[in-house]
């Protein structure tokens, strides 16, 4: 299964004109509906993949939950 690259091209956008309206000391920005669902819609996809990711290396890397865990203790005899 091929992992389809993801157009980040409205992220990078708004991240240049957040910098813009920063170096210009502007106290907003403002995006048209367009824009701000393009946005909306690449975060959206960015972030579920990115769970899907996790989930699937959490899934890899849990060991199918065999793992064994000992504890001791002293009772505190050992305390400085």
């Amino acid at each position: 299964m091929s992992i389809e690259p993801i157009n980040t091209t409205p992220i990078t956008q708004f991240i240049q004109q957040v910098k813009g309206a920063d170096s210009s000391n502007s106290k907003d920005i403002r995006l048209d509906i367009a824009t701000a669902k393009s946005l909306a819609f690449t975060l959206g996809i960015v972030m579920g993949r990115l769970n899907g990711d996790l989930e699937k290396f959490v899934k890899e890397n849990s060991g199918g939950g065999n793992e064994n865990i000992v504890i001791s203790m002293d009772g505190g005899s050992n305390w400085n």
